[in-house]
């Protein structure tokens, strides 16, 4: 076996040897790109567990994939009161902490169209950045999520699907009063929202529907827990995006 003295810029001496044909490099040199490797390797798979465990917060709070990409950073306001808009969104989140040992309450409502999905969503996402539980649902997804423990072949008894909506930091309700709803319907919808009430839970409820509408819809006991402990009612009630990006 061959062995030659060799000077390595960057460690000094070393002897190189020839094996099968091919010099041998600087020792140190090798172990420090080996470690390099073996380092970029390490973070490739902390960023690939970081990734799923992000899938999978996303996928129990049951976001929409229309909306998976919706941030507080990319709403784009079409006027000074969608700014407004935003600014109590953003403030809502930022302060989220002290909102969810409050249990203050958020309602969107508006026009179609105007982003109240959207903010709502933006919202939510922070809510997850920040370490806590997020769950959107429709009132007919949510209502019915009660409604299949009644069926015999049920395995969850109703006060486990009703703890399901209740304990989550933040629930979001959307698509409220879009059906007109059975009084059986309502009731359940308010043992939601009484249920977070109690339990200091935020909710954010998302309507199409004006506010006295929504109000006559929830029934005056649900609507005055929603603001109360400084509730926050945004009224969204500006050009439509999907109207504008049609046109």
């Amino acid at each position: 076996m061959s062995a030659v003295a060799q000077t390595c810029t960057q460690h000094g001496e070393y002897v190189s040897m020839l094996i099968h044909g091919t010099w041998s490099n600087c020792v140190a040199c090798d172990l420090a790109a080996e470690n390099a490797a073996m380092a970029g390797e390490r973070e490739a798979w902390r960023k690939e567990l970081s990734a799923r465990a992000w899938n999978a917060k996303l996928g129990r709070a049951a976001i929409p994939p229309r909306f998976a990409d919706k941030h507080l950073g990319n709403y784009d306001p079409l006027c000074a009161e969608a700014e407004q808009a935003l600014l109590i969104a953003k403030r809502y989140a930022a302060s989220f902490p002290a909102v969810r040992k409050a249990g203050t309450c958020l309602i969107f409502v508006g026009d179609v169209g105007t982003g109240k999905t959207h903010l709502a969503v933006g919202i939510a996402h922070q809510v997850l950045e920040q370490g806590g539980q997020a769950i959107f649902a429709s009132v007919r997804s949510a209502v019915g999520s009660i409604k299949e423990t009644w069926e015999r072949t049920s395995t969850k008894k109703e006060a486990q699907a009703l703890r399901d909506l209740v304990e989550p930091d933040l629930l979001i309700l959307d698509e409220v009063g879009v059906q007109f709803g059975s009084d059986t319907e309502k009731l359940i919808l308010f043992d939601i929202i009484n249920g977070r009430y109690e339990a200091t839970r935020p909710t954010i409820v998302i309507s199409n529907l004006a506010v006295a509408e929504l109000e006559g819809y929830l029934g005056a006991r649900a609507f005055d827990r929603l603001r109360e402990g400084g509730g926050r009612l945004v009224v969204c009630n500006w050009e439509s995006y999907r109207a504008r990006r049609a046109a």
